[in-house]
């Protein structure tokens, strides 16, 4: 007999090293676990009040630069279901408790296309629209038709749709009216077939090494995780949050001139005609981080981008390394790099 879990619980003093994918040593005075969303209106009310609220999924774009305040917040809600199911794609919704890749995985089961370039990404389906995460030419938010959410402003459920999610690169509503929306699902439009997308960061190469002329969602989904195991460490192995900078979007002028001096700066489509996206791994590697450390803080000698915690990093040490890491790169190509998790207790 399945006996059903309590719609809440709460621990004191939790500990918070398995909630952050740095591993770094954190505590919450109290953590909150939701599993069923319905609960939540109450909960906030009863429990939370007027104190401080994080909410963390598996905290892998997230840095502790110290204990947060208050409650900490996880939910625990990890359904799939199938909404509707028409000729040429399908609505899903998922839970926001749902492990990312476990849902990647579980759409191609089905047949769906359009997360396969997002495969293997650390975190949750509540957490994805609110960095919208990306990678391999794709976000997640040209997918995304709904994010439910709780509104603690205005107290009540809200429905937002792709437009007014405001999603952008590695940014959306929810990053700019942080604390507001309490995410507890999003659904998800995705297509039968969809044109893939395999011209970036090797996938062809990938797939040809693999020998399959004609991929199918699948197949680009293997490749994408095969590059990203060669390229970022694991995190349940080494403590990172992927890749902790951002790529800096630049006026097309601006970019000319840096190009100028450095031909080998890898330049991707910007927003529009008038910008580019510009590699950070670069700059930062020929600034001479990559493979470096101080103490247990350091960026991986396999990828610029990532931050990790050799093992007994604090939160402050990482964030301060991340600091050092910007400012070489400032001074040398005048480019401010921005990171892409959130700082919790610190500002950059």
């Amino acid at each position: 007999m399945t006996t059903t879990p309590p719609a809440w619980s709460l621990t004191e003093n939790a500990s918070l090293q398995h909630l952050n994918t740095f591993h770094v040593t954190a505590h919450a005075p109290r953590l909150l676990q939701v599993n069923d969303p319905a609960s939540l209106p109450e909960v906030l009310a009863t429990i939370v009040g007027n104190n401080p609220l994080l909410v963390l999924g598996s905290g892998s774009n997230v840095l502790l630069a110290t204990d947060p305040e208050g409650t900490v917040l996880t939910f625990a809600n990890r359904d799939i279901t199938i909404l509707e199911h028409r000729a040429d794609h399908a609505i899903v919704r998922a839970g926001a408790g749902v492990n990312w890749h476990e849902l990647v995985v579980w759409s191609l089961g089905e047949g769906l296309s359009g997360l396969e370039n997002l495969a293997l990404i650390p975190g949750t389906v509540g957490a994805a629209p609110i960095q919208n995460i990306g990678a391999y030419g794709a976000q997640v938010g040209d997918f995304i038709q709904t994010v439910e959410a709780w509104d603690t402003q205005e107290q009540t459920w809200a429905r937002l749709d792709q437009e007014a999610c405001r999603f952008g690169y590695r940014d959306s509503l929810f990053k700019h009216e942080a604390d507001r929306y309490l995410i507890i699902a999003v659904e998800f439009r995705l297509p039968l077939l969809h044109e893939l997308r395999l011209d970036y960061a090797g996938i062809r190469d990938e797939l040809k090494a693999m020998g399959i002329d004609l991929p199918a969602a699948a197949d680009v989904a293997n490749a994408v995780i095969a590059i990203r195991r060669r390229k970022l460490p694991d995190p349940d192995v080494l403590g990172n949050a992927g890749s902790f900078f951002k790529n800096p979007v630049l006026p097309l002028d601006q970019v000319n001139v840096l190009l100028q001096h450095y031909p080998e700066l890898p330049v991707f489509p910007g927003n529009d005609e008038g910008n580019r996206k510009v590699s950070a791994a670069w700059m930062i590697e020929a600034s001479g981080w990559k493979g470096q450390r101080d103490g247990d803080a350091g960026i991986s000698p396999n990828h610029a981008l990532v931050l990790v915690n050799h093992g007994s990093a604090t939160g402050a040490e990482l964030l301060a390394l991340a600091r050092r890491v910007s400012a070489s790169v400032l001074e040398k190509f005048g480019v401010p790099i921005e990171p892409e998790p959130r700082l919790v207790g610190a500002q950059w």
